[in-house]
């Protein structure tokens, strides 16, 4: 776990890599759960018969599941002090650029992108980047961005 202190500190990292997570296993009882708070029952993420004949062979992980992985990622490899307050502030770019079967270990890693100050606050924008374990290609990317209030 890393400790940013300020925006200082923050603006002085940008294009460096601020770590990565631990893997997590993705089950089906995760999938199953997400698809019920979400009502997004789709075959190919909750029917484990049919998925088992589909394209992938297994059900896979809804890609907002994926996406909605960060904040939990973020809070094993960094931390922010020296501000009053953090807001989710809006994502610039997501791209879903691989499946995730179900059973697979997703991991995330963390690069500082940019910090633009503003009148109503900083903009902290992070690069994340979803990895599958053994695999070349991540299952996703995203420009996610934080209002930093001093």
């Amino acid at each position: 776990m890393r400790t940013l202190n300020g925006i200082d500190e923050i603006e002085s990292l940008i294009g460096t890599e601020l770590g990565s997570s631990e893997w997590v296993t993705m089950d089906q009882d995760a999938i199953n759960t997400f698809a019920d708070v979400t009502d997004d029952h789709q075959w190919i993420h909750v029917d484990e018969a049919r998925a088992a004949e589909g394209p992938y062979g297994a059900t896979i992980v809804h890609g907002f599941f994926t996406l909605a992985l960060i904040p939990k990622f973020s809070s094993e490899i960094f931390a922010i002090e020296g501000v009053s307050m953090k807001i989710n502030y809006g994502l610039n770019k997501v791209r879903f650029l691989q499946p995730v079967v179900v059973g697979s270990r997703l991991r995330g890693r963390v690069e500082v992108g940019d910090v633009i100050r503003g009148q109503k606050g900083t903009q902290l924008i992070l690069n994340h980047t979803i990895e599958i374990e053994g695999e070349q290609r991540p299952a996703c990317i995203a420009e996610v961005v934080t209002l930093l209030i001093e």
